[in-house]
């Protein structure tokens, strides 16, 4: 006796209607992720006594220039993100090598934000003594949210063709705020320095 192994199984329910996607309730676990990160980052900035520790590497004039470029670099990469993501999508012609780039660069943003953000929580914690600090404390606490519902909803299937491409583009504006509130305005008010 041979069994077929695509044969369909009695006694249990088969796939449901066709055209129905998956129940919206599989989401929930990506936004509670996303919150719970969110949450506890910014409860651990606001709770750590802030250690006022600064790194500096060779060539760079203060900590905050470190800080600057290596948040500039990520914002370099978050560009490309979007861009090659316009690739995937059809919405740019693109070489077949897209998802390789679109992939790597994603990589490399995350990596050069985090030093940058340990650094953040570690030695400044949350701080509220002005508006651009409380936005970059904020909005820095929802990326890396963002960040882990869009990595947690990337190996979820069938997913509704627009759903990527706007957690994407929140993450990609979280990352731009955070960057405005940050990097430029370490640009602006000390000058482009290393």
């Amino acid at each position: 006796m041979t069994v077929d192994p695509n044969a369909a199984t009695q006694g249990f329910p088969g796939p449901g209607p066709a055209g129905r996607g998956p129940h919206p309730a599989r989401y929930l676990v990506p936004a509670l992720v996303a919150a719970a990160v969110a949450l506890a980052l910014g409860v651990y900035g606001k709770v750590h006594d802030p250690a006022g520790t600064a790194f500096n590497l060779a060539g760079f004039s203060s900590t905050g220039a470190v800080k600057s470029w290596l948040a500039t670099a990520a914002m370099s990469c978050a560009l490309v993100q979007v861009v090659s993501a316009a690739m995937l999508y059809g919405r740019l012609p693109g070489p077949a090598w897209s998802g390789t780039l679109h992939r790597w660069s994603g990589r490399a943003a995350f990596l050069l934000a985090v030093p940058v953000a340990v650094h953040c929580l570690y030695a400044l914690g949350c701080q509220t003594y002005e508006m651009r600090v409380v936005w970059h404390s904020l909005l820095g606490c929802f990326f890396f949210g963002a960040f882990s519902a869009k990595m947690l909803l990337l190996r979820s299937e069938r997913l509704p063709g627009w759903l990527l491409p706007v957690v994407g583009g929140l993450v990609f504006a979280l990352l731009t705020i955070v960057w405005l509130t940050s990097a430029l305005w370490f640009f602006r008010t000390f000058g482009v320095t290393t």
